[in-house]
């Protein structure tokens, strides 16, 4: 036995080392971490526990059969984030570049049932060349048992991929339906084609970072949510995560130590200002608003008319979604519609009560909006909150527009609850525009038509531009004091503890993708 297990230790030494230490070194100097670094980084101290490590290829051709892949290029396994189970995955770069072949593919795909049977989170860190050529097809193979998982389990556990590295060709498409991306500035990569290809066919010439870093994915293509200045601070951004997310859909979020009951906050009688043409910072108001004014925001450089993200509320996890009107006065376009739904769509998929805080003065006008689809686009917003069965509450903070306003979680489409400021405007258009349209020929036929346009404007805004009409019609619930937001959330969210909605039987809908 003796014997027995000091091969034993070998086998696993030899395999903890990786490509060795030429490569570990190499990958060091790159600024990145080995595999097992990050799994240490992430997870509890002591927690990890290790299986497959004895998987092996079964490559024959191109030098395959003499090669060795220590743990076939991926170390899975489980562990703890917080004390609460985690599976994770983290590609190995010094083995083959991190490169996926069969065995490879099918470490991940058991991995992923794990987590499915268990009803836990499952976590990757990607840092890969792509699929291992040397193995032909069956390494596309592996590629697709990945992606079916990640696709059946979609909204089953939550799924989150870090990119530690490159991330290229079908590689991208696993990191892409998980719910969450976390990239590394600098150091990942994401790209379809890369830039010598792309150069080879339409001339075109750009940097890896230029065309696939972490800035442009989170500023301009939507693909990551978050965007980390370090490894250390993407694998802390996961755990942050998680505290907001439910093991799985089962389940509710965990729940921390509520904040006490706070008394009426005067800072809320002067953060939205009045005049209707004028900016703010509505991420002020949600502080002011959730615990310990803690506020996760995702994806917070694309789509910035618009804000979603997480927080606590009396302990409990929220999702938030609201107006931004510091970029494009809060408006709704095709990035800001697709960043909302896809974001109703996951809280909903995981017990997670919506908020919304609205300020809209409707989906943005223009040719390129209208020819590029906003109102496909525009539709997912409308469809996500009707499906959505969590509790769903609104407070309107000031503007309420058009077909902004019946998108943005109205009664009429599913809310709970809506609620208003005395500064909130329930209207089909602005004042301007329904003044013009209204009495176009009084004004027109007018001896001094500019005078007679301000005084029907400030007619229609004195009777229309205010939230009562709204509210005698039934559409609007209570008009509040802004000084009790927080406290009227909370009381609301306590009475919807045990929300039951029940929607006609059917395989699924059909969201206007």
């Amino acid at each position: 036995m003796e014997r027995k297990l000091t091969e034993l230790d070998d086998r696993k030494r030899r395999i903890e080392r990786g490509g060795g230490d030429r490569r570990i070194l190499a990958q060091h100097e790159k600024g990145k971490y080995t595999a097992r670094e990050r799994i240490d980084m992430l997870l509890d101290k002591g927690t990890f526990v290790e299986i497959g490590a004895f998987i092996e290829h079964r490559g024959q051709h191109f030098g395959m059969d003499q090669a060795d892949a220590p743990a076939e290029g991926v170390v899975t396994g489980w562990g703890r984030i917080d004390g609460r189970v985690v599976y994770v995955f983290a590609q190995d770069f010094t083995v083959f570049g991190g490169a996926l072949g069969e065995m490879h593919g099918q470490k991940i795909a058991r991995l992923m049932d794990l987590a499915a049977r268990n009803g836990a989170p499952v976590i990757g860190l990607n840092d890969s060349g792509g699929a291992r050529i040397q193995e032909g097809v069956v390494s596309l193979d592996g590629y697709g048992h990945v992606f079916y998982r990640n696709a059946i389990y979609s909204g089953v556990i939550p799924q989150i991929s870090v990119i530690m590295g490159p991330c290229a060709g079908g590689a991208v498409y696993s990191p892409a339906i998980t719910d969450f991306i976390f990239m590394v500035e600098q150091t990942s990569q994401m790209f379809i084609t890369g830039p010598k290809v792309i150069e080879a066919v339409t001339g075109e010439t750009i940097s890896s970072e230029d065309l696939g870093g972490a800035l442009v994915h989170a500023s301009i293509s939507g693909v990551s949510h978050f965007s980390c200045a370090s490894e250390e601070d993407a694998l802390a951004g996961v755990r942050r995560l998680l505290a907001y997310l439910p093991q799985n859909h089962t389940l509710k979020p965990p729940v921390r130590e509520p904040e006490l009951r706070r008394e009426p906050d005067e800072r809320m009688l002067s953060l939205v200002p009045e005049d209707g043409s004028k900016v703010y910072d509505v991420l002020r108001v949600i502080r002011c608003i959730v615990d310990h004014e803690v506020f996760l925001e995702v994806m917070p450089g694309f789509a910035r008319n618009a804000v979603v993200g997480f927080a606590h509320l009396d302990g409990k996890s929220v999702g938030i979604i609201a107006n931004q009107p510091k970029f494009r006065a809060g408006g709704l376009d095709i990035d800001s519609s697709d960043k909302i739904a896809r974001f109703i769509r996951f809280c909903d998929s995981f017990q997670i009560p919506l908020i919304t805080f609205e300020d809209v003065t409707g989906f943005i006008p223009g040719i390129s909006q209208e020819h590029r689809g906003i109102i496909r686009h525009g539709a997912k917003i409308l469809y996500a909150y009707s499906e959505a069965t969590v509790p769903k509450i609104t407070v309107i903070l000031r503007k309420a527009y058009g077909g902004a306003y019946v998108a943005l979680n109205s009664k009429a489409i599913g809310a709970d609850l809506v609620l208003a400021w005395p500064t909130a405007e329930v209207a089909v258009m602005g004042s301007e525009g329904a003044a013009n349209i209204i009495f176009a020929r009084e004004i027109a036929q007018s001896h001094n038509p500019q005078e007679t346009r301000a005084k029907k404007v400030a007619e229609y805004k004195e009777k229309f531009a205010n939230p009562y009409i709204a509210a005698e019609a039934g559409m609007i619930d209570d008009v509040i004091d802004p000084r009790e937001t927080r406290n009227r959330l909370i009381d609301a969210l306590q009475s919807m503890e045990n929300k039951t909605d029940v929607r006609p039987a059917k395989k699924h809908g059909n969201i206007p993708l």
